[in-house]
């Protein structure tokens, strides 16, 4: 594709510089344009009528996935690469429920050799296919597999109890019953390979604390990571003032 432009959304100038270098050796008449955050890249992305973006998923302002979601819904036709150091379940989940029907996309993790990560450039943005990662593709496995994968509610319940809310709370924030929030936590304990009556027998009693198990497992799943949990904390505090203002309203 002679004299196209290309889209970087990249925070790290390293980063940003090593995906540059990339790009003069595959596409050396390309125009190359940056963006340091997700709503800058979006401004930028929407210019063009077929984007074509490699871009980070720990961004600034707007991450990758949802700079992503918020392009194609207007251009669905745009060719993106999400490249990333991480290939957290969460991240593959999410990108699952966004990419249009017979959009070409890839996702590449840092950590490949330099070749890869070009070859994964050339295939998406002029090659019109999709590629992605090997070890993505373990996870999208996983996360396609009914028997792991969580559903929307257990997520919901699990990033409930990785910020520390009570069930009373959780039935609040959820408009639940109690009874409600113990169902959603049964079942994201058995999504998340944890067998109550294990935990509770053995002569170890209560030894095991399932929220904090559960907690533990998602981590090393990638479930939830520090970077995405910022954002729901701020969330949850945007709630919870709600929330008490109504209570002193009664």
């Amino acid at each position: 594709m002679e004299n196209a432009t290309i889209l970087i959304a990249e925070d790290n100038p390293k980063d940003f510089e090593f995906l540059e270098q990339i790009f003069r050796t595959i596409a050396p008449d390309a125009k190359i344009e940056r963006a340091q955050n997700g709503l800058l890249a979006l401004e930028k992305g929407l210019a063009s009528e077929v984007p074509l973006v490699v871009s980070d998923i720990q961004m600034p302002e707007l991450n990758g996935i949802d700079f992503a979601k918020e392009l194609w819904e207007r251009r669905p036709q745009a060719r993106i690469i999400l490249w990333s150091q991480h290939k957290d379940e969460m991240y593959v989940r999410a990108l699952a429920r966004i990419v249009p029907p017979e959009t070409v996309y890839g996702y590449v993790l840092k950590s490949n050799a330099k070749e890869r990560i070009a070859s994964a450039i050339q295939t998406v943005l002029f090659d019109d296919q999709c590629w992605i990662d090997p070890e993505v593709r373990k996870v999208q496995g996983r996360t396609g597999h009914a028997q792991t994968a969580l559903s929307d509610i257990e997520y919901e319940a699990l990033i409930d109890i990785t910020l520390g809310l009570t069930d009373n709370l959780i039935a609040q924030r959820r408009y639940l019953s109690r009874r409600g929030v113990q169902s959603r936590l049964n079942s994201l304990y058995t999504k998340l390979g944890l067998d109550q009556e294990q935990f509770q027998s053995e002569k170890v009693g209560d030894a095991f604390n399932l929220r904090n198990r559960a907690v533990s497992v998602a981590l090393a799943r990638g479930l939830i990571n520090a970077f995405e949990l910022e954002h729901e904390e701020s969330e949850f505090q945007i709630w919870l003032k709600r929330f008490k203002g109504s209570q002193k309203i009664k």
